[in-house]
């Protein structure tokens, strides 16, 4: 009910106030998992992608979102799942894996699942090499990737700053990329790398940001 009515009623809000220019659309399957693989470039990006697509989006959420207390955290707790999200446990090889259970149970199901290759944030606006999560996922599940390229809300939220404002915002969609010619071989790491650089390449050519042939850091990784 929840998500009904976020993305019945303040959907169109939140399209009215900031409009966002969404490029392919229609490029989206309505009847078949699918992955949804983007560029990460702020905390709303995973919002507006819910919004602009025309179909439910699932998402990893950070376990500990859904277990605050009190009627804030229950209220938080509700709005995550209507937003489709799903909790996971981050920080360790078995997280790891734990999210690629959790996104794999969404995809058999026969729903959509958006996924950022890059694992974090650009905070330098390019586009990074890409974590074969997505690889994985669509080897192992036989579901279709759909490339998405975001832009302009890194101006809509900055790095550091809480409260979203007004900005030019563009999302486009990109034809469904389908690796069935790579069945059987889903635990070939080989495979993922070759389906993951496939993705990004399909980004790269959407976002038109510069490439950057290594995994991005955020400061505090840097240092420690």
């Amino acid at each position: 009910m929840l998500h009904l009515m976020v993305r019945y009623a303040l959907a169109p809000l939140a399209k009215a106030i900031y409009r966002p220019t969404v490029h392919g659309a229609e490029l989206v399957p309505l009847d078949e998992p699918i992955i949804l693989a983007s560029n990460h470039r702020a905390a709303v990006d995973t919002a507006l992608t819910a919004i602009v697509t025309p179909r439910p989006v699932s998402f990893l959420g950070k376990a500990e979102y859904f277990t605050g207390k009190g009627l804030k955290g229950r209220f938080m707790a509700s709005l995550l799942s209507g937003l489709g999200y799903v909790p996971v446990q981050r920080g360790n090889a078995a997280a790891g894996l734990a999210a690629l259970d959790s996104a794999r149970k969404v995809l058999e199901a026969g729903g959509a699942f958006g996924i950022y290759p890059e694992g974090t944030r650009s905070l330098d606006g390019r586009l990074h090499r890409g974590h074969t999560g997505v690889g994985a996922l669509a080897l192992t599940t036989r579901s279709r990737v759909v490339p998405v390229a975001i832009t302009g809300t890194e101006q809509v939220q900055p790095a550091g700053k809480r409260f979203p404002r007004r900005a030019k915002v563009t999302v486009r969609f990109g034809e469904p990329l389908d690796f069935s010619h790579y069945d059987g071989l889903e635990n070939s790491s080989m495979a993922r790398r070759a389906v993951t650089d496939h993705v990004m390449y399909a980004i790269l050519e959407l976002s038109e940001q510069e490439y950057v042939d290594k995994y991005h850091k955020r400061p505090d990784e840097k240092s420690a």
